[in-house]
């Protein structure tokens, strides 16, 4: 299963009673069709995937497939904090219609959470699953990150085809995608902010939180590098970093959710407990976006 190409992992549209807002999703769908992403991410980080209630997620990943056509992936968050539970819900996924599974490390007891426990976890979820499995490693929300050694022993697997890496460590990337190489294993970048430097390490593409908002440009990043334009490639990228880290570090996905508004996308409101922008930070949150040529 080629993985290849760009990813955004969606935000999750909510009316102003914080209800999910389908028309929306679908609306922000339908102006992503024109983009050459080679799929889309559900139930993400970016969607705000742990305020989500059971039956919302299955729905999202309905709507979604609904309006997706077949030859683009649809990944869906399948991550929960028990091995069992996980294995339930990546069945109700493939059940609802997501190609392939994105699984987040469990981190509650993450003391606990060994490398060895980590292997277990995501070897018994792949043994089980009807969908193909992608390890997701983002110690930034989980404070854990998932040890080099046991995505090597991990990549081994023939229900594990990937990884979305968000930790920016192109040395430990570039060192998953040398050591993988007999496996049917594919790396993609986790954020938009160190993306030329993955591809130049041999990953595949990326999922990226920008991409909700600049995903044509995002797309066009991808391809220079495919073909080698690196002198392009790197000018592009650098108009793309201080943005980047707006809406991911800084602001967060309240910023992620501002800044669609400016490109013709609904964002609209978080879930609590996370909170809107200040007047003065969607301020600096805009003058980050037209510094650098976006706006």
């Amino acid at each position: 299963l080629d993985l290849g190409g760009i990813f955004p992992p969606l935000v999750t549209p909510f009316s102003p009673m914080q209800e999910v807002d389908y028309a929306r999703l679908e609306g922000n769908l339908r102006r992503y069709a024109s983009i050459p992403f080679r799929g889309l991410v559900v139930l993400g980080s970016s969607g705000e995937y742990p305020y989500l209630a059971p039956h919302e997620k299955l729905e999202v990943v309905s709507c979604v497939r609904r309006a997706l056509p077949r030859d683009h992936l649809l990944l869906a968050g399948s991550g929960c904090e028990s091995t069992q539970a996980t294995i339930k819900l990546i069945v109700s996924m493939a059940e609802a219609g997501a190609d392939v599974a994105l699984v987040v490390t469990p981190c509650y007891y993450r003391g606990s959470v060994t490398s060895a426990a980590l292997v277990q976890h995501y070897t018994e979820v792949a043994d089980a699953s009807p969908l193909p499995v992608v390890l997701y490693s983002v110690p930034a929300n989980t404070g854990l990150e998932l040890p080099l050694e046991a995505v090597l022993t991990l990549a081994q697997h023939p229900n594990i085809i990937g990884i979305k890496d968000s930790s920016g460590d192109i040395t430990r990337m570039g060192l998953m995608v040398h050591k993988t190489q007999e496996e049917d294993f594919q790396v993609l970048a986790g954020s938009a902010g160190f993306l030329l430097a993955s591809y130049t390490m041999g990953a595949s593409g990326g999922i990226c939180a920008l991409a909700n908002v600049l995903g044509a440009p995002l797309c066009q990043l991808g391809c220079l590098c495919r073909e080698g334009q690196w002198q392009e490639a790197r000018d592009l990228q650098q108009r793309l970093i201080e943005p980047n880290m707006a809406v991911t570090h800084r602001f967060g996905i309240p910023g992620l959710k501002k800044a669609m508004e400016w490109f013709g996308y609904y964002g609209g409101p978080c879930r609590a407990p996370l909170a809107p922008l200040s007047s003065p930070q969607v301020e600096e949150l805009r003058s980050t976006f037209s510094a650098n040529g976006w706006l």
